[in-house]
């Protein structure tokens, strides 16, 4: 409850206080398994039509749910807008981020990392069910951004049956092996193997301050102003939900929120060309989304991944011209608007 009176009073100090009055939330638990409580906030508009199907969000590695999709400032919710589309939506955080459940991250942070792709998968299967129960779905549509997208092709590679719609947006599919950030020889890789994660780096989980966020995104903004692309209450907003995410964050300085490594090392593994799971188990259709200048996803990716494909209903795969890593948060005309309008149309379909 105090999260939702949190974003009721940012958005009535920022004028948005109409925007938002027809649009509800709910923030909710889920079990995945014994000890794992998932948190998942409903984004629904009482006003829409019926008969679209609801939709479920994933992070990525680093950010949680609402944080990446549900900012209390214009042009900063993803999550609104698709349910003024007319679909419900669940944003959902996978154990080990935003409110669900944190296992090994309350000490040192040497070992191995936390939270794979293996378990998130687990987390969505939990998430699907409970939205099919809410809903009376039979099936659910999933948008995953970066490590989001991968999981949830993997999800969708494992139960086709369960998802109807899958937007695959700025993620990795192990295509080829070569990345300039993140693959071997990057600081991701073990200087003293090059071919296995540098966990000793990364230990079980990371922490993060909120001027880490922004550095990636100023350097695929292709012009000197960031302010012309990207609106500068949407940076800040996603920076405080990111830090507000964690409670023990204000007790460090900096003050800093913490992140499972897992899907660090897997995406590592990803650079390196070798996949975690096979497209042409999908039967569902498929909207693979890669940003012009994103410096995650690469454009083999997106080629390999339509390659595999071969018993998807539909597939339709699409570059966002000069767009960064964080699209759906730029300013409209900076490919924010191009994005909404790809994913509404195909999820409409």
């Amino acid at each position: 409850m105090k999260i939702l009176l949190s974003v009721a009073a940012i958005a009535t100090a920022l004028g948005m206080s109409a925007v938002l009055a027809e649009i509800k939330r709910h923030d909710f638990n889920v079990q995945s398994e014994p000890g794992i409580q998932l948190q998942v906030r409903e984004v629904s508009d009482a006003q829409a039509a019926a008969g679209k199907p609801p939709v479920i969000l994933l992070h990525g590695a680093r950010v949680p749910g609402v944080a990446s999709f549900d900012l209390p400032v214009d042009g900063g919710s993803l999550a609104a807008d698709l349910a003024r589309a007319g679909h419900r939506v669940f944003v959902m955080d996978a154990r080990g981020y935003g409110g669900s459940t944190r296992i090994g991250q309350d000490g040192a942070r040497q070992g191995a990392p936390l939270v794979n792709s293996n378990e998130v998968v687990r987390d969505i299967h939990a998430v699907v069910g409970a939205t099919k129960e809410r809903t009376a779905a039979s099936e659910v549509a999933l948008l995953g951004w970066a490590t989001g997208g991968h999981w949830a092709g993997m999800y969708a590679s494992l139960y086709p049956d369960a998802v109807n719609h899958v937007v695959i947006y700025n993620a990795l599919y192990g295509a080829h092996e070569g990345h300039e950030h993140l693959g071997r020889g990057t600081f991701m890789s073990d200087p003293n193997d090059p071919n296995r994660f540098n966990t000793e780096r990364f230990g079980t989980y990371r922490l993060n301050t909120a001027d880490s966020l922004l550095p990636s995104w100023d350097r695929a903004i292709p012009v000197e102003d960031k302010t012309a692309w990207r609106d500068p209450e949407v940076a800040a907003a996603y920076q405080q939900a990111a830090l507000a995410s964690d409670p023990t964050a204000q007790r460090r300085n900096p003050p800093s929120f913490r992140a499972p490594s897992g899907a660090m090392e897997d995406s590592f593994y990803l650079a390196l060309g070798r996949q975690l799971w096979d497209a042409a188990s999908i039967t569902g259709r498929v909207l693979i989304i890669r940003s012009e200048n994103d410096f995650w996803s690469r454009p083999e990716d997106m080629i390999m991944l339509q390659n595999h494909l071969i018993n998807a209903a539909e597939v339709e795969a699409i570059t966002i011209p000069n767009a960064t890593h964080h699209v759906h948060l730029d300013r409209g005309e900076r490919g924010r608007d191009a994005f909404l309008q790809a994913v509404t149309a195909f999820l409409s379909r």
